[in-house]
């Protein structure tokens, strides 16, 4: 495996990690409760299918799981720009830019994956 690869490994990784701590420290209501949900399954998909292509049986199915690893980056995005509406505390305006950041650079990374697979 080459440097890349484990570098994105790790940082898709940490990219689940860090939001769901993040979004353990936020306070809770019924009312984020879906967002909340959906942001923690989202995020940690994208290391979860980008894991999982590294074992593709196939170019297609790498291809496949790449493609889910950017929906979810973009999923993820979307939530977080949810969140940071309902939650207007100025405290976590920061983190939640900070992630929304993180979002958008690895779908970027996760589009650039699959054009270059896809030649």
């Amino acid at each position: 495996m080459n440097e890349k690869t484990t570098q994105l490994l790790d940082g898709t990784f940490c990219f689940g990690v860090n939001i769901l701590k993040f979004l353990n420290k936020l306070p809770y209501s019924q009312v984020y409760k879906v967002p909340i949900l959906q942001l923690s399954r989202s995020s940690t998909s994208v290391g979860a299918n980008y894991e999982e292509a590294q074992g593709a049986t196939s170019k297609r199915d790498f291809n496949y799981k790449i493609g889910i690893s950017y929906r979810e980056a973009r999923e993820s995005a979307y939530w977080l720009r949810v969140l940071k509406e309902l939650y207007i505390d100025e405290k976590f305006t920061l983190e939640f830019e900070q992630y929304k950041d993180e979002a958008n650079e690895l779908k970027k990374i996760f589009a650039s994956i699959k054009i270059s697979s896809s030649k």
